[in-house]
């Protein structure tokens, strides 16, 4: 594949907010089981034979009317979004929906669904939380057994932790594709526009996993043969865009206003596990087990370090080599908003540069996103960062 049918194969899923590729394995006779962000355990889905696909939202090419009924006006976007394209049929070929302990949002977002669409499988899944590794990790265990119950029994096949192990090993080789593409970002970002990535990583939402791993690996190799010279640009990391996603537009601007955007936490449930998942033993607490030792910096996530928040970004940007910080969050987000002042207070001390906005993820205007990326990208080039 040459990277332009790529980059337009992936543009087309993330633009078809119709679902029409789900829709056409569905009526092939594959079920699909949707998500929401952060983070659900996709290997579970597919261990049933099921697709798992992530939803993120109709982003700026939905109107938002019947969805803001069920949901007051201070809150995130995401919700309304959500139910809007439950109430337009988009989302009826899922059988199932996930919605992970993100905020209170999102646990109250399971409730409504189970009003919305009462024929479909819904289960909400209390993260591991707290600071007793050992009762988490059993717990998790026992939530992913529980969970893998059901959707077998949806999927209307047989609980098999051998296939569990196996989708276990997939999703390693997916985390370990997708980690393979913020290295060649972060090492050679003018080879790796973040549209593309980001684009790339959103097709992986609605794709099985092992066409992604081809899809994944192809772009790679595009990117290794790219001839693309460096510009002066300054090196970025974008932080608080981990739940409702940024709009494209959004994430081009910034690139377009003199940033390199070198490491950032957009759809970064497929990265939380850090390292390999044992496929050995019970693969329950195989997963649990990384879930709760090796699981990324986040705010849906418990730290038990009083100054660990502190040191996230200064560490974030140390790794990506980064110049400054972009504290980019969702309007109303708290995960977010709430972190925001301990990983400043963080970056300042560290002497990291940095600047914050808030967005929408059908934030259609992006000036005023570009005058403040390109001014704060020409303050690092004149004055330095640390």
């Amino acid at each position: 594949m040459s990277r332009e049918s790529i980059v337009k194969q992936a543009r087309e899923l993330y633009e078809d907010i119709n679902l029409a590729s789900v829709v056409a394995r569905v009526r092939a006779g594959q079920k699909a089981v949707g998500y929401l962000p952060v983070y659900a355990p996709r290997e579970v889905i597919h261990a049933c034979g099921m697709l798992p696909v992530g939803v993120h939202g109709g982003g700026d090419q939905v109107e938002i009317i019947r969805g803001d009924a069920y949901y007051q006006s201070y809150i995130c976007h995401l919700p309304r979004s959500v139910v809007e394209l439950a109430l337009s049929g988009r989302l009826d070929c899922l059988s199932g929906m996930l919605f992970p302990s993100t905020c209170d949002v999102i646990r109250n977002l399971s409730g409504a669904w189970q009003v919305l669409k009462p024929d479909t499988y819904v289960r909400y899944l209390d993260l591991p939380q707290g600071g007793a590794p050992e009762l988490m990790t059993e717990f998790w265990a026992e939530e992913l057994r529980v969970l893998h119950r059901d959707l077998a029994r949806l999927a209307g096949v047989e609980v098999s932790q051998d296939r569990l192990r196996d989708s276990i090993a997939l999703y390693n080789r997916v985390r370990e594709v997708v980690r393979a593409l913020y290295r060649a970002r972060r090492d050679h970002p003018e080879r790796v526009p973040s549209e593309e990535l980001y684009l790339v990583l959103r097709a992986g939402e609605v794709m099985p996993p092992e066409e992604f791993l081809e899809f994944g690996a192809a772009y790679l190799a595009e990117v290794a043969a790219s001839t693309a010279s460096p510009r002066d640009n300054s090196r970025v990391v974008v932080v608080g865009a981990f739940c409702e996603q940024p709009p494209l537009g959004l994430i081009k601007t910034l690139e377009r206003a003199g940033c390199y955007i070198v490491d950032d936490d957009f759809l970064v449930g497929n990265r939380t596990i850090t390292r390999p998942v044992a496929t050995e033993g019970d693969p329950y607490v195989a997963l649990s087990a990384a879930v709760v030792h090796h699981a990324v910096k986040c705010p849906v996530f418990y730290e038990p370090d009083p100054g660990g928040k502190k040191r996230v970004v200064p560490d974030l940007a140390r790794e990506a080599r980064a110049d400054g910080v972009i504290f980019a969050a969702p309007s109303f987000c708290d995960p977010a908003l709430l972190d925001r002042p301990m990983l400043r207070a963080g970056a300042e001390a560290a002497e990291v540069p940095c600047i914050a906005f808030k967005y929408s993820e059908n934030t259609g205007q992006f000036q005023q996103f570009r005058e403040q990326a390109g001014t704060f990208s020409d303050a690092i080039k004149l004055w330095g960062g640390r």
